[in-house]
């Protein structure tokens, strides 16, 4: 089998597709076979895998495409489908290997398994678990949506539900904090990318892991990455985890 493999990038016009063409253009290992945008037909044929950062309207009707033909693998990037749209992509990955992330960020993704990992090993009787994240003043939600799949990985190391073990945000006369629950704050400032600590207190010490985002291209690296290991996997929709190898696949 030749490492050589080809590649497609959907939303090849938009932020994150510019970006993933720098960095596909830029390996020996890689052929980019087809860049297109919505509304274009690209020959599927020629691809291995495609990266897709576009809409969640372009990515279900390519995932559709794609699995009614058999292939290619696919990663996809793209935020805010639909629960229906949801069950779409995974109708697909039934016939084709799709990685889908909010964040293909590989440091985070890794953060992301260690704070599942430590979780599952420190007593929520005894630790306390805090969720810190900052981002650019024009940033509209919080907690970012990448807080929040800490806050999941951290709830599925110790068996519970996020919905269940999420505390208001701390405002006012709150009162003890409960045993067992995990906060979380969010920080506007300037430029920032984007820092995500997660801190665990007992009353005896401190444990903190963090992630600073330096250059939004980390996230097109870590799309690439996915698609290198993707395009050889069987059927199943897989996240950065298993890419990472937190998982078996």
């Amino acid at each position: 089998m030749s490492d050589i493999f080809h590649a497609g990038i959907s939303g090849a016009r938009g932020r994150m597709g510019r970006a993933v063409s720098q960095v596909l253009d830029a390996r020996e290992d890689v052929v980019v076979a087809v860049r297109f945008d919505r509304g274009e037909t690209p020959d599927l044929k020629l691809c291995d895998v495609i990266i897709d950062f576009s809409t969640p309207e372009a990515s279900v009707e390519l995932a559709r495409a794609c699995a009614e033909r058999g292939g290619p693998a696919l990663v996809i990037g793209s935020t805010g489908l639909s629960p229906e749209q949801d069950a779409l992509i995974e109708a697909a990955a039934e016939k084709i290997a799709i990685v889908r992330s909010g964040n293909f960020s590989l440091g985070l993704n890794i953060l992301i398994g260690l704070v599942e990992h430590a979780a599952q090993r420190l007593d929520g009787r005894d630790w306390d678990i805090e969720v810190l994240e900052t981002h650019h003043r024009r940033k509209v939600d919080a907690p970012s949506g990448t807080a929040l799949m800490l806050g999941e990985a951290a709830a599925n190391g110790r068996g519970r539900d996020l919905e269940d073990l999420k505390t208001a945000p701390y405002d006012g006369i709150t009162g003890p904090r409960e045993p067992g629950k995990i906060g979380f704050a969010s920080l506007r400032a300037g430029g920032v990318i984007g820092e995500h600590t997660v801190l665990f207190g007992s009353e005896d010490e401190l444990l903190t892991l963090s992630h600073s985002a330096i250059d939004r291209s980390l996230f097109a690296k870590g799309a690439v990455a996915a698609a290198a290991w993707v395009r050889n996997r069987r059927p199943g929709l897989y996240d950065m985890q298993d890419v990472l190898g937190f998982r078996q696949a």
